[in-house]
């Protein structure tokens, strides 16, 4: 278990063989997210190798529901 800057516990997933889905029908999407664990893994699709931010079911549906209410509409 790692702990965030906020001093909430994160498992330290094992991603290697994660299923990842494109947020772009089929292609390669810039935003990828898996579901490991219990857990929402998202990555930035044109960078696989790079870190994944880790959320968890509350905070995957928090992420959801403000980005569906414009929350993060920067327009």
């Amino acid at each position: 278990m790692t702990r965030n800057p906020a001093g909430d516990t994160r498992p330290e997933l094992d991603l290697a063989n994660a299923t990842w889905q494109s947020s772009s029908r089929g292609a390669r999407g810039d935003v990828q997210i898996a579901f490991v664990e219990g857990f929402v893994a998202m990555r930035n699709g044109r960078n696989p190798d790079g870190p994944a931010l880790i959320f968890s079911p509350g905070e995957w549906r928090g992420f959801v529901l403000g980005a569906r209410d414009g929350e993060f509409d920067l327009t």
